[in-house]
């Protein structure tokens, strides 16, 4: 359960990291929240405060007001809820994704229905996590979208696979994709993130993605997360 701080988040942090007879700067991830429920946004901002590689953007407390300064600059990550006032997190995501089609988003959300999750992974969503997840989970799960990991509660990913089994879809167009492209594919199915993929299949990271472009290209997707729903609705991956 995210916790709810008294008082609100502490400043945001920039952090450095030393090596031996070297000095070199330790990557700071931003996160950009969006939550409209003031004591879980500020929950949220204290949660991913205390972390020395994250600072928060914002945080927002609707899609209207992080628009315009999200839209200029887009965060590493972007962690936002669903059922928004005004503009929803699904629709404000698509707006985003049109102008940063790179954008890694976690949605954060009490919805577990199957139409809340179909919707935000066609709008672009990577991750898709419930709110009563440990506080510890969502760090983790904010590092894992940014390193290209594809983080879901267990029940979501549960959802996600009965849904696919039950469309049963056709193996169909599997021409399109080289054998290399498909066992890529089937790797970043399997939650690999670039990195990880590289080292399973014995290729150079530069090599990867490469190939992930080929295949956004083949299968007319913009994110690692549409390239995979291309697939298994297709029936490329298993």
């Amino acid at each position: 359960m995210i916790p709810r701080f008294e008082p609100a988040a502490p400043p945001h942090r920039r952090a450095v990291a030393f090596s031996r007879g070297s000095e070199s700067a330790l990557r700071v991830l931003s996160v950009a929240i969006i939550e409209d429920q003031r004591a879980t946004r500020e929950g949220l901002a204290a949660l991913l405060a205390r972390e020395p590689d994250l600072t928060v953007v914002g945080p927002f407390g609707s899609m209207e007001e992080a628009l315009p300064p999200l839209t200029v600059r887009a965060p590493d990550v972007l962690l936002c809820d669903i059922a928004l006032p005004g503009l929803s997190g699904i629709e404000g995501l698509r707006r985003l994704r049109a102008t940063h089609p790179e954008l890694a988003a976690l949605m954060l959300t009490v919805h577990a229905d199957d139409g809340h999750v179909f919707e935000a992974i066609c709008a672009g969503a990577s991750g898709y996590l419930l709110k009563d997840t440990p506080p510890e989970r969502l760090v983790a799960a904010v590092r894992e979208l940014a390193s290209g990991g594809a983080p879901m509660s267990s029940e979501i990913a549960r959802r996600v696979l009965a849904l696919v089994r039950d469309v049963a879809p056709p193996r169909t167009a599997e021409h399109e994709l080289t054998a290399r492209e498909l066992d890529v594919l089937r790797a970043l199915a399997s939650g690999h993130s670039y990195k990880t993929a590289a080292r399973e299949l014995g290729l150079a990271l530069d090599t990867v993605r490469f190939h992930v472009r080929s295949i956004y290209a083949k299968l007319h997707v913009h994110s690692k997360s549409e390239a995979v729903l291309q697939a298994l609705r297709r029936g490329l991956v298993r």
